[in-house]
């Protein structure tokens, strides 16, 4: 298995535990990263994910809600909404995974860990997106002045 594809598959199980269980975050990862010992650059990469996506959730959530208006983000099934802020993170705020590799990765989570209907459901909320990618960062921008 491709390590960032392994690394991204970790994020999702402790971005989902977090999530929908309110355990703490690093507690989670590093029971995550114990359970499967992936190589270290997938690990650095998985807590890179975790830590960025829950850095900047009201932003990506913000814009989550913006591109699935008939779906309020805490209806989204919790492992969609993580891959969706997965993604988003990557492609936009960390801006290091072209947007094509994010859309991709994220919607073949969703073929593994989703129901029928999310692959397509990732596919066009973050089809949708790319062209705000600029505007996504400088949401994320904001928030670093703020939190300095």
């Amino acid at each position: 298995m491709r390590i960032r594809h392994q690394a991204r598959i970790i994020a999702l199980q402790a971005l989902y535990e977090i999530d929908c269980a309110n355990h703490a975050p690093d507690a989670v990862l590093a029971q995550r990263l114990e359970a499967v010992q992936p190589p270290q650059s997938a690990a650095s990469f998985a807590r890179h994910l975790v830590h960025g996506v829950l850095k900047y959730m009201p932003v990506l959530d913000a814009f989550i809600h913006r591109y699935a208006p008939d779906w309020p983000v805490e209806q989204i099934a919790y492992i969609d909404r993580n891959i969706l802020r997965m993604a988003i993170f990557e492609f936009a705020v960390d801006g290091r995974t072209p947007v094509k590799v994010a859309i991709n990765e994220a919607v073949e989570l969703a073929k593994m860990f989703g129901s029928d209907s999310a692959p397509r459901f990732v596919n066009g909320v973050l089809g949708a997106m790319v062209e705000l990618k600029d505007v996504i960062a400088q949401a994320a921008r904001e928030v670093d002045k703020k939190t300095r």
